[in-house]
């Protein structure tokens, strides 16, 4: 009787697969647009569950809110919110911020709070100003326009170094991946014994088989490349231009 693979062992996320949330800072996003003014970064904190550290920021009118640190920034620095000068770990409005700026943690509808580029060493580029639109570079080298009343955050993410760092041992490996509920190693099928998985066994370490599976194959074989045949025509056929 076979075993099940990786895959399907971990379900929808249980005992070993599971995040600990009640470690978690929570959602951490732009504050509401009604609030404007000065900041002061009081303190920076370790995320788990995050690439990128969190600074505890006092708002203008005394409560606490929490944003993405930014590279560079320290405690007992100012940010401006919403107005202001164009500083480091200030949050605009994209048409307030002129071409050439480092940004990152940025809306992608007006308001929705930041949604790209928020990974450690993250930094979008504003390229150009249009009308009612403004065209950033993402870090994938795509161009991208936004409305410009979308907010960012003026500098790059903080924690850009940390893949540099190295483990060292695989005890390390494993606590930290745990806070992010991914596995800190993974296996090669064909390095499995043929009960671990459909790749497994053999004299010499080869699938054996094809290594393309169908929609209708049963859950414990569907391993290796999903890729289906109908996609595989259409996209040849768009090669020769039919």
């Amino acid at each position: 009787m076979g075993k099940r693979v990786g895959s399907r062992r971990r379900g929808a996320g249980t005992g070993a697969w599971t995040s600990p949330s009640h470690r978690h800072h929570g959602p951490i996003y732009h504050p509401a647009p009604s609030l404007i003014g000065v900041g002061t970064v009081v303190g920076l904190e370790h995320a788990p569950g995050r690439s990128a550290p969190v600074a505890r920021i006092d708002g203008p009118d005394g409560k606490e809110i929490r944003t993405l640190a930014i590279a560079g920034l320290a405690t007992g620095d100012k940010i401006q919110l919403h107005e202001g000068a164009v500083e480091r770990g200030s949050i605009l409005e994209l048409a307030r911020i002129p071409d050439g700026t480092l940004i990152s943690n940025i809306e992608v509808k007006p308001y929705d709070g930041g949604r790209l580029v928020r990974a450690a060493g993250g930094s979008a580029l504003v390229v150009a100003h249009t009308g009612v639109e403004v065209t950033v570079q993402l870090p994938s080298g795509a161009f991208k326009r936004f409305l410009a009343t979308c907010r960012a955050q003026i500098g790059a993410v903080a924690g850009g170094g940390r893949g540099e760092r190295p483990i060292v041992k695989a005890g390390k490996k494993v606590w930290s991946t745990r806070s992010l509920a991914r596995a800190p190693f993974k296996v090669r099928g064909v390095a499995m014994n043929p009960v671990n998985h459909p790749f497994g066994g053999g004299a010499h370490q080869h699938v054996g088989r094809p290594s393309t599976v169908s929609s209708g194959t049963w859950p414990g074989a569907k391993v290796g490349r999903f890729s289906r045949s109908q996609r595989r025509k259409k996209m040849r056929a768009a090669e020769k231009g039919g």
